[in-house]
């Protein structure tokens, strides 16, 4: 009775291995960083992934100059490969004083996708204008799906508790939700404003304000041995802190730049670093980032030029990218 066992275990474990290491060459398949070109017209942003039965979904901001005017979406597409992908599917309104983007994250809650994103009003913006950042009235929010295709209205994220007024709650952007390491069950929200805030909430309806750090924007945070890791995005390039318990954080590492001194499409700046990790599913850590150029985003390449790319690494230390030169 064991050896038809161990042939079984046999054959899964060769079956597994190929496996990984088919999904691993994906990314060494690849030959550019860029997954979405911008050009002049359009801008690829603050991209925001998930992995599930093999597939990238790829949520981001979409950028587009419409005869004249600007306007912001969150949009997705999905691919096995990295290089096919599906149609793009634009999933938020066309509305200026809303302009809903920058994706967070998507996680896996009750039997529902939530994904998290943002406002970015801009009323009025035209392309003239130049570089004009979101108004004071950008605001966190929610939006559920039961297959990752089909998404709901998007829902306020009421981060400083149910009794603040939307006028009060002040300037936010970029949320990111990550459960507790501790606590089952008690989810995190991280967002831009006064540096990073966290609040958390045991339902994602009612939260609790926590505090704040200092760091730049963009954040992604991963649960990895037992501390928190969090990616953001300074001036330029891409940063992370650690903390065991969301008080105190100290920096780690040398600041993340990838490609940038070869890389004419991502000259002006690399930021809106969003970090998976996939060690076990394809054998590495793997970042999806912005990069704006040839110009700087003060320059004009903030509402174009400016592209998603890709780069990976086995420790968040050394990263390589499709093209890199040894």
């Amino acid at each position: 009775m064991g050896e038809p066992d161990m042939n079984r275990q046999l054959i899964f474990v060769c079956v597994f291995t190929i496996h990984s290491e088919a999904q691993t060459n994906i990314l060494y398949a690849l030959d550019s960083p860029i997954i979405f070109k911008g050009n002049d017209t359009t801008a690829y942003r603050d991209p925001a992934v998930l992995f599930h039965n093999n597939i990238f979904y790829l949520f981001y901001t979409l950028v587009k100059n419409e005869e004249g005017k600007i306007y912001s979406y969150t949009a997705e597409r999905h691919s096995v490969d990295l290089r096919n992908w599906s149609l793009e599917k634009i999933l938020t309104t066309k509305d200026q004083s809303l302009n809903f983007c920058s994706p967070g994250n998507i996680i896996d809650y009750k039997n529902e996708w939530i994904l998290c994103l943002q406002t970015y009003p801009r009323p009025n913006h035209t392309l003239d204008q130049g570089k004009r950042h979101g108004s004071k009235d950008a605001r966190l929010y929610t939006m559920r799906s039961k297959d990752l295709s089909n998404w709901s209205k998007p829902e306020i994220i009421k981060v400083k508790g149910p009794d603040v007024e939307f006028a009060n709650m002040g300037r936010m952007i970029d949320p990111y939700l990550v459960e507790d390491k501790n606590e089952k069950g008690k989810w995190w929200c991280f967002y831009k404003q006064k540096g990073v805030s966290m609040s958390y909430s045991y339902n994602l309806e009612n939260w609790t304000f926590f505090g704040h750090t200092k760091s730049g924007e963009n954040v992604c945070v991963l649960n990895e041995n037992d501390e928190y890791l969090l990616f953001h995005s300074p001036p330029n390039g891409i940063s992370i802190k650690r903390s065991l318990d969301l008080n105190s954080w100290k920096d780690w590492g040398n600041l993340i730049t990838l490609g940038q001194d070869e890389w004419d499409w991502a000259a002006g700046r690399i930021t809106a670093g969003t970090v998976v990790n996939l060690k076990k599913k394809l054998g590495k850590y793997i970042m999806f980032f912005h990069g704006s150029g040839p110009k700087s985003e003060r320059e004009g390449d903030f509402d174009r030029n400016a592209s998603i790319g890709i780069a990976w690494s086995d420790d968040l230390v050394v990263w390589d990218w499709p093209g890199k030169k040894e």
